[in-house]
């Protein structure tokens, strides 16, 4: 398959359909982290021809898609410090149009098969429902986050393999035991430092979940091309 992956600088999901024989590539208007040679750095919809893509899978920047930062939404008085640059009010919710708008755009892309990824936000209320929510412990990574998928002629994806958790006492000396993965602490936050790339790092497809992405929908589409029944 021809397969384009959009809003991706690190290459994780295009390396996994290229390891399973795929020709795909990605596009980010950042540089790639992994081999440039499959990746180009512009706006996607610019790549978006019909007939140019058997498959789109994409990420788009999740800043005003979550339900993070609600209260920056208003139009104020805010309950703290609002950090310099950050958008609030009607430019904030300007913002989440445009956004919106995007990820409508996307899953209206002249390709046959797409996915679109991103966490739990305001896409299933405003768009549409999400296809399924997976997490990276189902697939072999010890980490936890919640991920909704938009998927357009494509099945669910499967659990491949659940890393087990540690079990932790929290609130401490509350008696109640919940469940933690590597990249939370005991509270459940992130573990990642604060920092200019934190958002970079937390976007970061889990090895895992690519790897059933071109494994399990490469095998998926391959069967319907060949006039197979799909499992």
């Amino acid at each position: 398959m021809r397969v384009l992956v959009g809003c991706e600088s690190s290459a994780v999901v295009r390396d996994a359909f290229r390891a399973m024989g795929h020709d795909a590539y990605s596009c980010d208007l950042l540089p790639c982290e992994g081999d440039p040679r499959w990746h180009f750095q512009c706006d996607v919809r610019l790549l978006l021809k019909p007939g140019m893509w058997d498959m789109f899978i994409v990420h788009p920047d999740c800043t005003f898609l979550t339900n993070s930062a609600a209260w920056a939404y208003g139009d104020g008085p805010y309950h703290q410090k609002v950090k310099p640059g950050t958008l609030v009010g009607a430019e904030r919710r300007a913002q989440r149009e445009i956004a919106l708008s995007f990820v409508e755009e996307m899953l209206s892309a002249p390709v046959p098969f797409i996915a679109l990824e991103n966490p739990v936000g305001v896409i299933s209320t405003q768009v549409r429902p999400a296809s399924q929510y997976i997490d990276p412990h189902q697939y072999g990574e010890d980490a936890s986050k919640k991920t909704g998928l938009w998927l357009v002629g494509l099945p669910n994806l499967k659990p491949t393999s659940d890393f087990p958790p540690r079990i932790v006492e929290w609130p401490k000396g509350s008696g109640k035991l919940v469940k933690r993965w590597g990249n939370q602490t005991d509270s459940g936050q992130n573990r990642l430092t604060p920092g200019d790339n934190r958002w970079q790092e937390r976007s970061r497809t889990h090895q895992g979940v690519a790897r059933a992405m071109a494994e399990q929908w490469g095998a998926w589409i391959a069967s319907k091309d060949r006039g197979e029944r799909a499992p």
